[in-house]
């Protein structure tokens, strides 16, 4: 089983991958925002038509990136690296209760 990340790993594996994927010619991604969130499934927020998925709680992290115009979504489990959510699969973890 691959070691759990921490958020600030996470970040910088997305904000790695989000600099890759723009090149040298665009501006740099910026971070928008990071969390850690509990996924519904083990599809973390980003379902595949025809895939199936374990139907269990998922701890993990929602990473938001600025790349340009672009807002990239960045769906992870603890133990997994980030990888980027298209917007249009994006879908939103199970919000914490505050009281």
């Amino acid at each position: 089983m691959p070691p759990a990340l921490s958020l600030e790993e996470a970040v910088r594996l997305a904000l790695a991958d989000a600099a890759d994927a723009a090149g040298h010619g665009g501006p740099p991604p910026q971070l928008l925002s990071a969390e850690s969130v509990t996924w519904p499934n083990g599809a973390l927020g980003c379902e595949q038509e025809g895939r199936a998925y374990t139907m269990a709680l998922v701890p993990g992290y929602l990473i938001r990136v600025s790349c340009g115009e672009q807002v990239l979504h960045y769906h992870a489990a603890r133990r997994g690296r980030p990888f980027l959510c298209p917007a249009d699969r994006a879908r939103p973890p199970i919000r914490d209760e505050r009281f």
